[in-house]
Formats: C-alpha cells, structure tokens, sequence
C-alpha cells in the first residue's frame, strides 16, 4: 500500500494501462509535455513516448472527433477535456457518436474511450471551469459517468472505465485532488462501474451523494451524531449514469428517511433522478419527503461569492433536521 492523493491515484491508473495494453492512448491540451494543467499525466509521456501520450490542438471538437475515430480502428482512447465546463464543443462527439456506435453498427464497432475532465467548485477557478455538467449526460443512452470521491476509488474506476467497451466520462473534482492522502494498492486492481457504496452506516436517514459532496455529507452526519445523536447513513454512488437504485433502495427502507445531495443546479440533475425513483421504488417506506441540497438554478457565480452558492454542511444538516423532525 502507498499513501496516493487523488491525482497521484489517476496518474498510477493511467500508467498501469499504458503498461498493460499498446492501443491505450492518452491525448489532450498540454498533457504531453507539461503533464496537464494538474499534472495529472506527469512523467507519462517520458515513459510511454509522444506517440502514446500526445498533446493535441485546443480543441475539444477535434479530441472528440479523434477519440470516436481511434476507438472504430481498435484503440482504447483516454481523452482529456481539460475543464469539464468546455465539454460543449465535444458534445456532439460523445452524445451522437460515441454513445450511439454500437447501436448504429450492430454491435460491430465498439466506442471503449474514457473521456476525463476536471470539474467542482470551491477552489476560485475563472468562469466554465468549475461547472457540475454531469446532469447533461443521465439523458445520454450509452455513456456511462463516473465521479469518484477518493484516491482509492479513483484509480480503481479509472481501470475499469479504461477496459469498458462503452464511452464513459470520467469526473474529476479539483478540490479533491490533493486535499488528502489514503492507502492505495500499487498494483492494478478495479472497482466496478456502477456500483454504489455506503460510506457511513446509520438507522435514521439516508443521504445519497457522490464527489465532493460525500465529504461534506459525511461531516453533516457527524455533526448530528454529535448534536442529537441520529444516526445518518451517507451512500457515495460513485457513478452517477448508471446510478445504483437498489443499493439506495435497499437503505430508505432501512431508515425511512432520505436527503439527495448534489454539488450541480437543482433542476433535473442526478438528486431530481434519485428522488423520483425512491418515490417510484420506496414511497411507502417513506416517514417524510425526501430532500434535495443542491446549488441555485442559476449561472455557476464568479469566485467572489461561490462559497455562498454552494451546498455546505449546515445546509445538509437543515435538510437532515427537517426530514428527522417531520
């Protein structure tokens, strides 16, 4: 075991299946050379030659053209979108093509690309740097979306979203990257795509969360452990599409109460998904509404006042509060 930060954890995935498999490729702005803007690809292109790890044009429409193209000719692309704010200009790319290249040719080609990007808020970036775009893609038949929310989980989704035969865009939060350390294997191991974990046993209520939202969650818990004892259960879905309903399921039925957290605007995001399919599945295990903490449905604000919109533990603890007092 090696003490890894997140971007430590992905840097090691990314090594790993650049060793394993020859037709793994990682390309995008300025992640030869310089390693990408957090360093997460540092040393890769050293290792591995410019032919494997290559800088490309700036131009999110191209990575994504590329990544579609060497994916029909047998290569396993890892492109990166350097900010997930910028993923527009590849929409086309991921939605229309990608997601839908195994459907369209009968299941003769396959589209096993991984498309990285860091995105969050809470560390001051410029405007489209920081937005939670991960709400544009649950309507997005054939992509998966993975958001890990510690090192460990990181390199092992990492892997696996490599070796998947199907597009998945794989999230990274800024403020995670090197905020702290935990025990990762060195070698190769995988977690699995779509498979929810509980990060924090309870009784009480459920909150459902995933990204950097689990930390704050998880403190919102201990803080009315300590205040009046309640029990809170904290679910990290890990992956968002698609989202592991039965494992959510399975805990408000536990606790008959649930609060879905999420770091993006509130309107039809991955908190509105989980709500509706708790009161499709589990309603009449239900002691009180189930809750949504998320950001304003507005234009993701200038750094100056971004820690004001975004979620924070007192709001989750309201919500807990409300839900537990109703």
């Amino acid at each position: 075991m090696a003490q890894m930060t997140m971007i430590q954890a992905i840097t090691d995935a990314l090594r790993i299946e650049l060793e394993r498999d020859p037709n793994v490729l990682v390309f995008g702005e300025d992640v030869g050379v310089n390693g990408g803007v957090f360093r997460a690809t540092a040393g890769l292109q050293e290792q591995f030659g410019e032919h494997r790890v290559f800088d490309t044009p700036l131009a999110e429409s191209g990575i994504g053209g590329l990544a579609v193209g060497l994916a029909v000719q047998g290569f396993r692309p890892v492109a990166e979108i350097q900010f997930f704010g910028f993923v527009f200009e590849a929409f086309d790319a991921i939605a229309s093509q990608a997601a839908r290249l195994r459907y369209r040719s009968g299941g003769r080609y396959h589209a096993p690309i991984v498309f990285r990007s860091p995105f969050g808020g809470g560390v001051k970036t410029p405007e489209l740097h920081a937005d939670s775009l991960e709400g544009l893609f649950l309507q997005t038949p054939g992509v998966k979306v993975v958001i890990p929310s510690n090192p460990y989980d990181a390199k092992g989704l990492l892997i696996s979203a490599i070796r998947d035969n199907d597009p998945v865009i794989f999230l990274e939060h800024m403020k995670l990257y090197r905020s702290f350390r935990e025990e990762v294997p060195e070698g190769e191991y995988t977690v699995p795509i779509g498979k929810a974990k509980v990060v924090r046993e309870g009784r009480h209520a459920t909150v459902v969360t995933y990204g950097a939202m689990v930390h704050t969650s998880l403190r919102a818990a201990e803080k009315l452990a300590e205040s009046r004892g309640a029990e809170v259960e904290v679910i990290d879905l890990r992956t968002v599409n698609p989202i592991d309903i039965e494992t959510v399921v399975e805990s408000v039925k536990k606790t008959n109460r649930a609060v879905v957290v999420q770091e993006a605007q509130r309107q039809a995001g991955v908190a509105a998904e989980v709500a509706a399919q708790i009161n499709e599945r589990a309603i009449l295990h239900l002691e009180a509404p189930v809750l949504r903490v998320t950001a304003p449905d507005t234009v993701y604000p200038f750094a100056a006042i971004e820690d004001e919109w975004l979620p924070d533990v007192e709001r989750v603890v309201r919500a807990l509060e409300e839900v537990l007092d109703f």
